[in-house]
């Protein structure tokens, strides 16, 4: 007689709370994210889906377990439309269902425990749900072997971009004074100073101002006055003389530091100050506990002299037929479409999906949404004309 196969234990979904967490599930939240010790990001911990739901107080858990105990967590929002959006987008540059090697779930499962028809994802880590409309790769910083070893080996594959460094180094130190890396800002002046510099920065390219959503600002704010802990704020700031010049603000756990929000003054754009503090704080990684630096997604060219590998992250969506699918149907043939018309007409569907889905993820509620963007087409000429 053949013997009995083995049954899968039986998965169920349920939803709560961040308060209603016990500090087993957070125990359990902090290994999944971290396998084999090794933490995948910051933006995975139930640290910052506290930091989040400080602001917004909407932040749902979505739990996987079995008889034993929980397997997989998912920290989300499901706003009054429907749609299902990671924790904290679209500041999170990780997302994605925490859980234990090898969890497999029905991926409809989490649209029907929080009664929605859609989910919709930017950074998703692992295997994506649903319909992925594009792959890219979080770029990495590897310091395991120390910075000085990092330094040697980057400057012999990118000779012509640090010595052009070097010498604007040496330029600053001319024109404005000696450089200063400093960490920590006890008064907050510096976590002004860079909210001013990015604002002014959005509105000039026409970009969300995510400092004028007051949920973000005070995720920002947060993140910049926790200073300590396992989970904590790093604000690093780059002084020329006695002017600062450049200030950043990332997320730290465990070894891993990720650079969330840059920004620097443009009287001194002629020296590079934004690099200058990369490459300060790369200096400084030992002392600071760190052997992983994340960049972020994005295809700015600085980061191809630095990463030393990406991490892969998808975008895309999982939906029911509903109105928001349908939608979602217009906005591709729209693009289809545009792809066959001249710049910069060929561009415009796709811009306009971005800055929708971006905006959507920052306003929750639906008149917002549509003031924002109306706000964005008025200022559109301004911008065009600023640019040209």
């Amino acid at each position: 007689m053949a013997p009995a196969r083995r049954r899968r234990p039986l998965m169920r979904l349920f939803e709560t709370s961040m308060a209603a967490l016990c500090a087993r599930d957070r125990e359990l939240w902090r290994a999944y994210a971290a396998p084999d010790g090794r933490l995948v990001s910051p933006y995975l911990l139930p640290e910052f889906a506290d930091l989040v739901d400080a602001e917004r107080g909407d932040v749902r858990v979505v739990i996987a377990g079995d008889a034993a105990r929980p397997a997989g967590f998912f920290a989300c929002h499901c706003g009054p439309d429907g749609v299902i959006r990671p924790v904290g987008a679209p500041l999170s540059d990780y997302q994605g269902f925490v859980g234990r090697p090898g969890l497999e779930l029905d991926e409809r499962a989490i649209m029907n425990v929080l009664g929605a028809h859609a989910l919709v994802y930017d950074n998703w880590t692992g295997a994506a749900p649903g319909k992925v409309r594009t792959r890219e790769g979080s770029q990495i910083i590897d310091l395991t072997a120390g910075p000085d070893a990092w330094l040697c080996n980057r400057r012999n594959l990118h000779r012509a971009h640090f010595k052009k460094l070097d010498q604007r180094a040496r330029k600053a130190g001319r024109e404005f004074g000696p450089a200063q890396i400093v960490f920590g800002d006890p008064n907050g002046e510096r976590y002004e100073a860079l909210k001013a510099w990015k604002s002014a920065q959005y509105r000039t390219s026409g970009l969300l101002d995510l400092f004028d959503v007051p949920w973000i600002e005070g995720v920002f704010a947060r993140t910049a006055a926790r200073a300590f802990g396992p989970f904590r704020g790093m604000v690093a700031s780059l002084y020329l003389g006695e002017e600062l010049a450049a200030v950043e603000i990332g997320l730290c756990a465990g070894s891993v530091y990720h650079s969330w929000i840059p920004a620097y003054d443009p009287r001194f754009a002629s020296v590079s100050p934004g690099l200058l503090l990369l490459n300060g704080i790369i200096a400084n990684s030992e002392a600071l506990g760190l052997t992983r630096i994340d960049l972020g997604k994005g295809e700015q060219d600085y980061k191809r002299y630095y990463a030393d590998y990406a991490a892969p992250l998808s975008a895309g969506r999982l939906m029911r037929p509903c109105m928001a699918a349908a939608g979602a149907g217009f906005w591709s043939l729209a693009e289809a479409a545009g792809g066959v018309l001249p710049e910069p007409l060929s561009s415009a569907p796709v811009k306009l999906r971005r800055r929708w889905s971006h905006t959507a993820a920052a306003e929750p509620a639906f008149p917002s949404r549509v003031k924002r963007m109306a706000s964005a087409f008025a200022s559109a000429p301004r911008r065009l004309a600023h640019t040209g």
